[in-house]
């Protein structure tokens, strides 16, 4: 595919919910679209964290962890999307690859691997990460129909806005990518 044919396409880029987004999964979001073509997109709400823990997951999976940092007891796993919620999809920074990595630029990566986990525990995994359960889907032409009803605003994505843990300022900070700041949107959707 040329970059001419591939310009339609945002993948690597983040959906920001506009405010009158009324889906409860998805009202107040930014979301890694780490995956959009004609087949339709992937992505992972980065800012909805889950009362678990990335601890609570190593515990889950039987993962030892030397350190019983309470770092890990601190990092929450986010809920990714309404897609698969029982499988983990992990964004991560390290051009090392784990078995089902997927590279999306030569600097971010989605994994949904065990290995993963395991060397994040041990301190071998990559330096920025978030965990999620699940991920969020649209079919062939949904979100190019959602972004034309005005239900999302796109932007570059900002690779420290993903891996930031104040996930109550993701919103603001996304659109602020913008020079946007999404209270003074009218919760209106119109078309001039």
């Amino acid at each position: 595919m040329t970059t001419a044919e591939n310009s339609n396409f945002l993948e690597d880029q983040f959906l920001i919910a506009m405010p009158q987004m009324t889906d409860p999964y998805f009202a107040n979001t930014v979301t890694y679209l780490w995956k959009h073509n004609e087949e339709g997109a992937l992505g992972i709400v980065i800012n909805k964290p889950l009362q678990a823990s990335i601890a609570d997951i190593f515990d889950e999976l039987e993962i030892v962890c030397p350190d019983t940092n309470t770092l890990f007891r601190q990092q929450k796993v986010l809920a990714g999307g309404p897609v698969e919620r029982d499988k983990g999809f992990i964004v991560h920074d390290s051009p090392q690859a784990w078995e089902s990595s997927i590279c999306i630029t030569p600097t971010l990566s989605v994994c949904t691997s065990k290995s993963i986990l395991q060397d994040i525990a041990t301190g071998a995994g990559p330096d920025n990460y978030l965990v999620a359960l699940g991920c969020a889907g649209w079919e062939a032409g949904q979100l190019e129909q959602e972004i034309s009803d005005n239900a999302w605003l796109t932007t570059p994505v900002d690779s420290e806005l993903i891996f930031s843990q104040e996930h109550d300022q993701k919103t603001a900070r996304a659109a602020a990518l913008l020079g946007i700041k999404l209270h003074h949107l009218s919760p209106e959707a119109g078309h001039s």
